[in-house]
């Protein structure tokens, strides 16, 4: 029960910077000269953490009705896709750092392998009788 909370409680973090962020790319950000493409990077960033919070919220509801392994693996994932996808654009387009642009695709491969770990649970789920 404590790692389902935790969970609960990085799905409250990553929405809460998520908005922030949000809000900082379409005020701050767009307003401070940043060419068009980095704001839309930035904004593509903040919406795949937004996806990935409200996912990761799900599967604490999940994990609260069963909890299967695969369910915690899926929300280990969307945390780590969140960090490396989300986190190396922000750190590109706020830092310049262009050399860690190998790291999102490793973060869209965790949100991946987190979808695939809920359609996995939701077999095992289904073929269960609680």
């Amino acid at each position: 029960m404590l790692l389902v909370k935790s969970w609960f409680y990085i799905a409250g973090l990553l929405g809460l910077t998520g908005t922030a962020l949000g809000a900082y790319g379409a005020h701050g950000l767009a307003s401070s000269g940043t060419s068009e493409s980095l704001v839309s990077a930035f904004n593509t960033g903040v919406q795949y953490q937004f996806y990935h919070a409200l996912a990761l919220l799900l599967m604490v509801l999940a994990l609260r009705v069963k909890s299967l392994k695969t369910l915690h693996l899926a929300a280990g994932f969307f945390t780590l896709g969140s960090l490396l996808f989300s986190g190396s654009i922000y750190a590109l387009v706020l830092l310049g750092t262009k050399g860690i642009g190998f790291v999102t695709p490793l973060g869209g491969v965790c949100f991946m392998a987190g979808w695939v770990c809920v359609l996995l649970a939701g077999r095992a789920w289904l073929r269960s009788d609680f």
